[in-house]
């Protein structure tokens, strides 16, 4: 693992690995230098190491089969977004949309989340990563027939949280807030509330789904992003 950027970009022996690198990102898509974080700290990881821990942990999920919800998906619903992000958001398991897509909240639940992440200044496609507690869709997305599942995905959305290292976690829905938290206190207890777990603040809000059945809990939502967007500004400030 090369830690050190400046050193490494210096370095004549390493122009062979950068070449690699460069069209390996250029045919996923991304262009090298975005993702390029100059920083001397020893143990540092780069946007560039990052995407690329991100790429084989998707290959290490492989097929998944570890649990029967392979069964009935159609495709794993990994992860989307920026993995040098300051802010991750957790979902529960995917819809029927996003296991026909594999991508996560791409359905009316996704649309009214990408709405909220607007009015805050943020993007799926740009500063923010976006990953579900289970990888594979249950069925009938009755998440609540398949706990059995949790723990056996769990590791995987810990190890992109280990990646991403964000300062910020929101957590979609009781099942997320839950599973990240590890209680068991209902989601109306403790939603709105700033956690501390590792030294990543935890904030649980309401999932998209809920507040599309229960528009009446939009307000609460609303003063959950509007503490989000504070503690992020609050957390720019101190860097």
């Amino acid at each position: 693992m090369i830690n050190n950027y400046s050193t490494f970009q210096k370095n004549d022996e390493h122009k062979d690995y950068e070449y690699f690198i460069r069209k390996y990102l250029k045919g996923l898509g991304f262009a090298y230098d975005r993702f390029i974080v100059v920083d001397n700290t020893p143990g540092i990881v780069n946007c560039v190491e990052k995407k690329i821990l991100m790429e084989n942990l998707r290959k290490e999920l492989g097929d998944c089969k570890r649990c029967e919800l392979y069964k009935t998906r159609k495709n794993i619903v990994f992860g989307v977004g920026n993995p040098c992000s300051e802010v991750m958001f957790v979902g529960e398991a995917p819809g029927e949309e996003e296991d026909l897509k594999g991508e996560p909240f791409v359905g009316r639940a996704g649309r009214l989340l990408d709405n909220m992440l607007l009015t805050i200044g943020l993007s799926r496609t740009k500063n923010i990563y976006i990953a579900n507690v289970l990888k594979s869709r249950p069925p009938e997305n009755k998440i609540s027939n398949h706990l059995e599942s949790i723990p056996i995905c769990l590791p995987f959305l810990m190890k992109q949280i280990e990646i991403v290292s964000p300062k910020i976690i929101c957590c979609l829905g009781a099942v997320a807030t839950q599973a990240i938290l590890n209680s068991k206190l209902p989601i109306s207890k403790i939603r709105g509330h700033f956690h501390d777990v590792n030294g990543i603040k935890v904030l649980p809000t309401y999932h998209p789904s809920f507040l599309l059945r229960n528009p009446i809990a939009k307000k609460e939502a609303w003063e959950d992003l509007k503490k989000l967007k504070k503690m992020i500004d609050i957390l720019r400030e101190d860097n």
